[in-house]
């Protein structure tokens, strides 16, 4: 009999919300069979399933619904995800407006096909990924937490594959000690980005990662979330997740991944560097200036009395997998 191990950073499906919920969900997807690359390009980031379960079409083998989902630890027994409606209404893309209800409003006409996404820099060959070449990947769902700076957080099913996969296809060159990223920047469709004023932030927005944390299996690039392509307030059609992070650091709409030997400049870092480190790390014991990062507000469903106050965990509760990365930094200093 072949039994495997469990790696220590995976969460069951019985682990995360109401069993029969989720194997509803995941059954649905199943019965549906696999769309195609030619159903989900038509989907765009509107209600493309992504299947993950099926046949692997270019080895035509069953891997893919062999593979062992990968899932992020949960410090907990029980964790319930955060409901789509809440993932996909309530967001923080200032690109499309300041409220968090302004993204899914002005941002329902985005197009994401064509799009490109650009990997240079220090890296052996220089690549340029169309909107198909996002869903080449071997893609995986990973549930992880995700913990905003302003202390609310949300349970997430991203669909996705590690940024370690992307960025051994380009060869880093071992001069590159940063991974620096940009979003699209295009006025037209992002009415953000056509004031000063707009968040106080300038654009096009950019972040960065140190190397280790870029390559470290738990950085994921997502491409869809909840079983469907991302919505455009999601950041789409890619974006990064880094779960042991606050949520600014997990940049939308990416168009640029570059390879750098310098720390990269990230957007705000370069608006309030005295409330917003590069690192960024989810640190209780580090207060933002103007509240407490102690506690934070849950959101499952979002209703009336659904929410919940709890305490947050270092690293976000990922610190058995990353504190080593920042072993003998002052995390207070390095914030």
């Amino acid at each position: 009999m072949l039994i495997k191990t469990k790696k220590s950073w995976q969460l069951s499906e019985a682990q995360v919300t109401d069993e029969t919920v989720f194997r509803q969900r995941r059954t649905l997807l199943r019965q549906m069979g696999f769309l195609g690359m030619g159903g989900l390009l038509a989907s765009h980031a509107q209600a493309g399933v992504l299947d993950w379960f099926g046949n692997d079409k270019n080895s035509g083998s069953g891997a893919k619904l062999q593979r062992e989902l990968e899932f992020a630890k949960a410090t907990s027994t029980q964790q319930t995800l955060t409901s789509e409606a809440k993932v996909t209404s309530y967001n923080n893309f200032y690109e499309f407006g300041l409220g968090k209800n302004d993204p899914r409003e002005n941002a329902a006409g985005f197009r994401v096909d064509p799009w490109q996404l650009q990997l240079d820099g220090l890296v052996d060959q220089q690549q340029t990924l169309g909107y198909e070449d996002l869903f080449g990947f071997d893609l995986e769902e990973r549930i992880y937490r995700l913990r905003c700076v302003e202390a609310w957080s949300m349970v997430i099913p991203w669909v996705g594959f590690p940024l370690a996969d992307i960025l051994k296809r380009a060869g880093v060159n071992s001069s590159a000690k940063y991974i620096a990223f940009e979003t699209l920047f295009d006025p037209k469709q992002m009415p953000g980005q056509r004031s000063r004023l707009g968040g106080g932030i300038r654009y096009p927005y950019v972040e960065g990662l140190r190397m280790d944390e870029a390559m470290h299996p738990l950085t994921f690039i997502a491409v869809g979330v909840y079983g469907k392509t991302l919505a455009p307030q999601n950041g789409a059609p890619v974006r990064l997740v880094v779960p042991w992070k606050y949520g600014f650091k997990s940049i939308k709409s990416i168009t640029r991944i570059q390879a750098v030997d310098k720390q990269p400049p990230t957007t705000w870092n370069l608006a309030a560097a005295n409330e917003y480190g590069f690192y960024a790390n989810v640190n209780p014991e580090v207060d933002h200036p103007r509240w407490s990062q102690a506690t934070e507000r849950r959101i499952t469903r979002g209703g009336l009395g659904s929410d919940e106050r709890i305490a947050t965990l270092p690293f976000n509760g990922y610190g058995e997998q990353v504190a080593g990365l920042y072993q003998g930094m002052d995390l207070q200093r390095f914030y």
